[in-house]
């Protein structure tokens, strides 16, 4: 994941390396407070009030300076992690806008709606949740072994007896949690793709009779989306949980056996206090980092889901030198013997025709005989597959992109509004049109009269 994600990082280094060192400053901190249970007991023993008071003092400094340091380090890199992966989601919608109308008519909306939102989601959760969790944890767990050999070693040896079980429980199951948290992401898209192809015809299924049938297959694909996550979610908890009951048991070992040490004398009372004490923060990084490392397999399939729409390489891009086109625009058009298929036989098979400035032309034919097709050619949503369009004799191929755009306006059979103010849909190609421009521009269109009868004009 780091490798795949090392570009977004990158910039974020500075903010990075500062939540490392405060991280760490707060981890290695909260490594003293264990140990101060034994000089704690020590001055109970000794009946020694001031020694308790310093004691209860120190805990309570070095606790509260602990968690600014963690919180502290806690905002910042929510708020990195929240840049790192902004970017790669816009990185994701720039991909996405460059992609042809072949694309999105072989592509469900909602199973992109669903990578570009929920699975980039996703990853920001894990990564927020898990990168930095995971450095404190494995911090903190170096520190607490180091300092659990220190006060007995056998005891030690006991409390990570059954590790190598928990490992395997934690393997095994994560192995099967991949493969359902990826049918319960793609059950999840099968929804947003029903809402949106249904919502976006609403008017078809009111005229058909058809809402009880549509609301029966919402609630068919909602009953598949549960079992998946159902599916996941048990094995979530054999994955993240099973591992650290396994390992928790080697409590019973550790005061079986340190008990029996205290009561013959081989162990003092506050040692083995202060081992306890380690021992229990010792099970909570080991299990917080199994449950990370299950939580991960979440991330690493949301992130192949994200990688294949990257890896849909562009139909359209830009040759390297292309020129402007050369002024004035004069707009004469040619195709010159054009084919293109959508991956069955040609919708356009050696297509000729000139259109001459000023002139009007209407292209008449059924559905699916390649009228939309030419517009999309005309302003390089595609390329043919044979052939070549020129305007004023300049092949498109050799024009920059954003030149052959700006002189080609393109009026839809349905047009599309943003929900957005008048105003903002008329210059959303236009943006420094000034008003004049504007007012001229619908009364050509000859939706003027209708604007200004709106609340504000």
């Amino acid at each position: 994941m780091l490798r795949r994600t090392r570009p977004y990082i990158v910039p974020y280094w500075p903010k990075l390396l500062l939540v490392l060192v405060l991280s760490l400053t707060g981890t290695l901190l909260s490594l003293v407070l264990p140990y101060l249970s034994k000089f704690l007991l020590e001055a109970l023993l000794t009946r020694d009030p001031g020694r308790l008071t310093r004691i209860v003092l120190f805990f309570a400094g070095t606790t509260a300076f602990s968690f600014v340091l963690n919180v502290a380090a806690g905002l910042i890199y929510t708020r990195a992690s929240a840049g790192i992966l902004f970017d790669m989601r816009l990185a994701l919608y720039r991909h996405l806008l460059r992609l042809s109308p072949r694309f999105y008519a072989k592509t469900r909306l909602g199973e992109i709606v669903s990578r570009l939102n929920n699975d980039i989601g996703e990853i920001q959760r894990v990564a927020a949740e898990t990168a930095l969790a995971w450095v404190g944890n494995v911090v903190f767990l170096v520190g607490t072994v180091a300092l659990m050999i220190w006060l007995d070693a056998r005891l030690f040896l006991l409390s990570i007896a059954l590790i190598p079980a928990s490992l395997w429980a934690l393997v095994h199951y994560r192995r099967q949690l991949e493969a359902r948290v990826a049918t319960m992401r793609q059950r999840s898209a099968d929804i947003g793709s029903f809402l949106i192809e249904t919502l976006r015809g609403a008017k078809l299924a009111v005229v058909s009779r058809a809402e009880e049938r549509e609301s029966e297959r919402f609630r068919e694909k909602n009953d598949f989306f549960i079992s998946a996550l159902m599916d996941m979610q048990r094995l979530t908890y054999l994955s993240g949980g099973l591992p650290g009951v396994i390992l928790s048991l080697s409590t019973v070992l550790v005061f079986l056996y340190g008990g029996h040490q205290v009561m013959t004398g081989a162990l003092k009372l506050s040692s083995f206090v202060a081992f306890l004490a380690y021992q229990m923060r010792l099970l909570s990084p080991v299990q917080a980092m199994m449950g990370l490392y299950a939580g991960l397999a979440t991330a690493r399939v949301s992130l192949e889901r994200v990688e294949e729409l990257f890896a849909t390489a562009p139909e359209v891009v830009e040759k390297p030198g292309a020129i402007a086109l050369p002024r004035p625009v004069r707009g004469r058009v040619e195709f010159d013997r054009v084919t293109f298929s959508f991956d069955r036989a040609p919708v356009l098979d050696g297509a000729s025709f000139v259109v001459e400035p000023g002139e009007t032309v209407a292209l008449v034919g059924p559905s699916g005989s390649g009228k939309s097709t030419v517009a999309d050619l005309l302003l390089r949503l595609l390329d043919p597959d044979v052939g070549a369009i020129r305007i004023d004799g300049c092949d498109l191929r050799d024009l920059r992109l954003d030149e052959v755009r700006a002189c080609i306006g393109l009026v839809e059979q349905e047009p599309f509004l943003f929900h957005d103010t008048v105003l903002a849909n008329l210059r959303y190609a236009r943006p420094d049109a000034t008003m004049e421009e504007l007012h001229e521009a619908a009364r050509a269109a000859g939706i003027h009269e209708f604007i200004m009868g709106l609340p504000a004009g």
